[in-house]
């Protein structure tokens, strides 16, 4: 079957089978920041924006993405340059979202497998609310499974990554 989708800003014409999820699809179309993690929506690693909303891409079916918007972490800093509140313009290949950048300068990568997945949780977390208490982060991102942390260090990145979209960097 062929599906119309756009993925990070970009309009695919794709041809899925009936079953394909949309973590396989996006893994056959390259794109790797989508991790294959526990195929069963419980660990949060294939997590991606679905119209803005994140979701386990394992848990959805290629075909329902047929005519909507897909991000994955590759793309977040393009597409918030044209959905969020704080951006002006268009970014360029090499910027980052501001999550990203927060989780670099705060050490909160360790191994990097969940990251993309808890980056993708931490946008959309901050896109509905954008001046969070630490338990609307810790419940903003129970849905990602990180064996390597206690999450403290995702916590305090999401938490500069706020005051910095909220243009509050000095907090």
């Amino acid at each position: 079957m062929r599906i119309t989708l756009t993925v990070n800003e970009a309009k695919r014409e794709l041809e899925v089978d009936p079953g394909e999820t949309l973590l396989e699809l996006l893994r056959r179309e390259g794109y790797k920041g989508v991790k294959k993690g526990c195929g069963s929506g419980d660990c949060g690693a294939c997590a991606v924006l679905l119209d803005g909303r994140a979701v386990n891409s394992c848990l959805v079916l290629a075909a329902k993405a047929d005519g909507r918007e897909v991000v994955t972490v590759e793309g977040l800093a393009l597409w918030s340059k044209s959905h969020s509140r704080y951006s002006t313009g268009r970014a360029k290949g090499d910027e980052l979202h501001p999550i990203q950048r927060a989780f670099v300068e705060e050490g909160a990568i360790q191994c990097g497998y969940c990251t993309p997945g808890m980056v993708i949780a931490a946008v959309d977390l901050l896109t509905h609310n954008p001046d969070p208490s630490e338990a609307q982060i810790r419940e903003g991102i129970s849905g990602n499974l990180c064996r390597c942390t206690g999450y403290v260090k995702q916590i305090e990145a999401i938490k500069a990554a706020a005051r910095r979209m909220r243009g509050k960097d000095d907090e």
